[in-house]
């Protein structure tokens, strides 16, 4: 099957999603489209409840790496883009995507619900909508996603007040020519530590600078900078990374960006940073203190020697300016300005950004689990 008949398997029969197991608020949603446009790309599946709650569904086949860690991001994605909308605006989408005049989604929504009011209905949705309050499912027949990888990109995206789930949808072909699914919940919300901020309404969020960070980058390059943001674009758009479970990082307006690797709160990264001064580039290990990636800093710190060697022997470790340790490694160039001066350093940098994730990922992972078992 294509990832076309998951889509076209969902719409005609969302009651295949075991949905209540995973949040019973969204429990019998009503199949509104497939493709749904927005600015980040379309929805696979898109469907509301009676009650105004958007449920998001991205459809997978799990055959490229690249796929398996970038479908979390797209989809959190379009979350971030909806709550942004309100209902007369993913009014005015579902009827572009179904070419039919007045209000397609409510009439969907009365077919199966009769009794619903319009206003408050769209009152409702509208709120839900700005609330970031969404259901995201993301459907595979075969999901091999760590559960670990997935808190990793939620811990970005706290100010939502999503609910999300991971569903394997194994469809089995029976000797008469018919399918058997087979549903199950792999990962779901409530097993993932994830913390929402309310805000008042005309009210923002902002996220805190890390003060380890800072006090290891220089603070001019701090500075917001479109020239900045565009350095990291063109970085990360061309950075291939190994581990399909290692969420790749979003460019910045400052000096430097980060991945996330697998410890509680986020407490363990990778800092990747351009010091324009200096003229250099570079990537190092950073954690937080008193922290789970803390002690995963301490346990690869301690085993120096072997580390080294599996980084390629050229990165260095040295101690910041609070005596703490610092596996940096760094490449001095002349003006990044020059194409081919920039085209090099950025090769210089994904291979080591790579070979990083590849050596600290699994390390950090282990140290976690160890700290982990000593807490109990």
């Amino acid at each position: 099957m294509s990832e076309a008949d998951i889509q076209a398997l969902i719409h005609t029969h969302p009651g295949s999603l075991p949905i209540a197991e995973i949040d019973p608020m969204f429990a019998s949603p009503v199949p509104i489209c497939t493709e749904l446009n927005t600015p980040a790309g379309s929805i696979d599946n898109f469907m509301v409840t009676p009650s105004g709650l958007p449920v998001l569904v991205e459809c997978k086949l799990w055959r490229n790496p690249e796929g398996r860690r970038e479908v979390v991001g797209q989809i959190l994605d379009y979350a971030k883009e909806l709550s942004r909308w309100s209902s007369s605006d993913l009014q005015r989408e579902v009827s572009r995507r179904l070419n039919r005049d007045g209000n397609p989604l409510l009439e969907k929504v009365r077919a199966i619900e009769p009794t619903v009011d319009e206003m408050q209905f769209n009152d409702a949705l509208t709120a839900n909508l700005r609330r970031g309050r969404f259901l995201l499912l993301i459907v595979g027949d075969g999901i091999r996603e760590g559960v670990e990888a997935i808190a990793e990109y939620l811990q970005v995206h706290a100010g939502l007040h999503f609910s999300l789930g991971l569903i394997e949808l194994p469809i089995y072909v029976m000797p008469d020519g018919t399918r058997l699914v087979v549903p199950r919940v792999l990962a779901r919300t409530m097993i993932i530590t994830r913390n929402v901020v309310a805000l008042p309404e005309g009210y923002v969020l902002e996220e805190p600078q890390d003060t380890s960070t800072e006090s290891e980058v220089d603070p001019e390059r701090s500075a917001l900078s479109d020239s900045q943001q565009r350095f990291w674009m063109e970085f990360i758009a061309n950075l291939k990374l190994d581990d399909p479970e290692q969420p790749k990082p979003r460019p910045a307006r400052q000096g430097y960006i980060t991945l996330s690797l697998p410890a509680p709160n986020g407490s363990s990264w990778l800092t990747v940073y351009r010091d324009m001064r200096q003229n250099e580039v570079g990537v190092f290990l950073s954690s937080s203190r008193n922290s789970a990636g803390e002690y995963a800093m301490q346990a690869i710190v301690d085993d120096w020697d072997t580390v080294k060697g599996e980084l390629g022997g050229t990165a260095k470790l040295t101690e910041n300016k609070e005596g703490r340790p610092r596996i940096v490694d760094a490449l001095n160039v002349v003006s990044l300005d020059r194409p081919e001066v920039r085209e090099r350093a950025f090769a210089w940098l994904a291979e080591r950004v790579n070979t990083f994730v590849n050596v600290m990922r699994p390390r950090v992972r282990s140290a976690v689990t160890d700290y982990s078992s000593r807490a109990e």
